[in-house]
């Protein structure tokens, strides 16, 4: 019995609240309460009401939306209102002179005289920059790398203490040191074409010094011909490196040293101060035979001369060469000769005799 009795109070109170056709009370009460999940309830035939409407630019503080945006990143930074955080406008100030710092020094290049600017977009190579100022996009976009372009770079091959003989034409052994100078031509080529340029140049040389050095002899390596062998060698690095698109320009080979190796330098040595004083004997004997081959040929002309006034004044001539010759015989005897005709003269031959030291005739 208590269990109906519940029941019917139950439906009993159904029917004792109704609402309006709004969903309004009959007696004209209060409108429900929203309901407590944050729903917008029903309409009178149970459709779905309409959230309200929220204020996109005036906040319930009376201010814009971008300045409570702004009121709440300061209070999540530790700068709320009435708070010691720093001034909005500074921080604005602050972000814009760093943007405009970055973007002038990622920016703006300068290149000197000698220098190139290779610029590289999203790491690849886009351009590349003259002498002067230039300009690119800011970084990362851009990134400039500036390259040496007029500085001698050195490469020192065959140092002491390595032990890279080369055999000539005439199968010997040669311990030659040498250097190799360079610089490069086309920046973005010697950036990007080449891993180790440094390691190819000495590969390079060092093939190309092997190649020309095996077909002169030893002693060509050693003596006049070191100029030749340089321009050869500075030739085929040449036309090895443009094939590999290297980018790189060679100034010149300069041999500082070429011998023999070490165990036999010595003796080679030796071998070499002993063909040095043959030809010095050789070109001192070529130099006598030279001397005496002018002073025949001025002899010659000489009598030609003489001959010439022969054939104009025999007689006379023939006189004159009898008197010179005779004075050059005479010139030393202690005598006097007197050609007089009819004429004998008188000696005092004993007299002479007595004023000789050892009594000899004259």
């Amino acid at each position: 019995m208590t269990s109906f009795s519940a029941l019917g109070q139950r439906f009993r109170g159904l029917f004792a609240v109704s609402k309006g056709p709004w969903g309004s009370n009959d007696q004209g009460g209060d409108p429900p309460e929203p309901p407590a999940d944050g729903g917008t309830g029903s309409g009178p035939w149970g459709e779905p009401g309409r959230k309200p409407r929220r204020s996109t630019i005036i906040s319930p503080t009376g201010a814009s939306v971008f300045e409570e945006m702004l009121r709440r990143g300061r209070g999540r930074f530790g700068g709320g209102e009435g708070s010691d955080g720093p001034d909005r406008s500074l921080v604005l100030w602050g972000l814009a002179g760093f943007v405009l710092l970055w973007l002038a020094i990622t920016s703006v290049h300068s290149i000197s005289p000698g220098q190139r600017g290779v610029v590289s977009r999203f790491g690849r190579y886009s351009y590349t920059l003259g002498p002067g100022v230039g300009l690119t996009l800011p970084s990362p976009i851009d990134r400039v790398k500036k390259i040496d372009v007029e500085n001698i770079r050195n490469v020192d091959l065959g140092v002491e203490g390595s032990n890279d003989l080369m055999i000539t034409g005439d199968q010997n052994l040669l311990d030659i040191d040498y250097t190799v100078r360079w610089n490069i031509r086309t920046p973005e080529l010697y950036l990007y074409e080449m891993a180790q340029p440094d390691d190819t140049i000495r590969e390079v040389a060092e093939s190309a010094m092997r190649a020309v050095i095996s077909q002169v002899s030893l002693n060509d390596a050693m003596g006049d011909r070191r100029a030749e062998i340089e321009t050869q060698v500075t030739e085929r690095m040449q036309r090895i490196l443009d094939a590999y698109l290297s980018g790189i320009q060679v100034q010149g080979i300069a041999i500082k040293q070429a011998d023999p190796p070490d165990e036999v330098n010595d003796a080679f040595k030796q071998v070499t101060a002993a063909q040095q004083d043959a030809q010095t004997y050789i070109n001192n004997a070529n130099a006598y035979a030279l001397q005496l081959g002018q002073r025949a040929q001025g002899e010659a002309t000489a009598f030609d001369k003489v001959y010439a006034q022969y054939k104009l004044a025999p007689e006379v001539t023939r006189r004159r060469m009898y008197y010179e010759t005779m004075e050059q015989v005479l010139s030393k005897v202690d005598k006097t000769i007197v050609e007089t005709p009819g004429v004998t003269p008188y000696l005092p031959l004993p007299q002479v005799q007595k004023t000789q030291p050892n009594g000899g005739n004259r």
